[in-house]
């Protein structure tokens, strides 16, 4: 199973790798639900955990709250892609809502556009759980269909356990078959992680808790 650790700016990096983390999400803000980290930040991290051969995906958010951005927000996003592309990122996950909470195809081609040129692999991130669950299916064949590698996914609202969540999350994962991958995350840690694989069969888990730190 690959653990990718969920971390806030560079400090917890050394420790989740010594914990046996196999990915990093680098983020900012982790109390807004996470936020493009700083440029330095991101020279580090990448810097840091390639010399143990692991990968980093970079959040592009430009801000915490809602996840419909304006003109001003995505030109934002779009420069700070490029800055993760030329600190030699791995990956970048980003997501982008309609004001009624659809995905926006057109702002995520945007992206997905910059993020080619740079040959970045895309991550849809947990905007896609406030897509509503008659869209999903959709959403997920068009993410697929446009070259987005994964989707992190809850499998619904952060309020409930993850426990709760698989019976929809193998929903999701039926739907993906070779199309796509699936990483779970969201209140999986360390304690539950091998139960949870159990029931999911994804290969991999995310979450900010999900190694034990030595």
């Amino acid at each position: 199973m690959l653990k990718e650790v969920c971390v806030e700016n560079f400090t917890m990096v050394p420790q989740v790798i010594a914990a046996g983390a196999d990915r990093i999400e680098l983020n900012n803000n982790l109390a807004a639900g996470g936020t493009t980290p700083s440029y330095g930040v991101i020279k580090q991290t990448v810097l840091y955990a390639h010399q143990s051969n692991l990968p980093v995906v970079v959040m592009i958010r430009p801000r915490g709250g809602n996840f419909s951005y304006n003109n001003e927000e995505m030109a934002i996003m779009l420069a700070d892609l490029q800055i993760a592309a030329e600190l030699n990122v791995d990956a970048v996950t980003f997501g982008c809502l309609t004001n009624n909470q659809q995905l926006d195809k057109a702002k995520m081609q945007l992206l997905l556009t910059a993020a080619t040129k740079v040959n970045l692999p895309v991550v849809m991130h947990m905007a896609f759980d406030e897509i509503p669950v008659a869209e999903q299916q959709d959403s997920l064949n068009w993410l697929a269909d446009h070259g987005v590698s994964r989707i992190l996914t809850h499998g619904g609202s952060l309020k409930q356990p993850i426990e709760k969540m698989i019976p929809h999350l193998q929903e999701i994962i039926s739907w993906a078959k070779d199309k796509i991958e699936i990483l779970p995350g969201g209140g999986i840690t360390a304690a539950n992680c091998e139960r949870i694989e159990q029931e999911v069969r994804t290969g991999q888990l995310h979450g900010s808790k999900i190694v034990a730190l030595l």
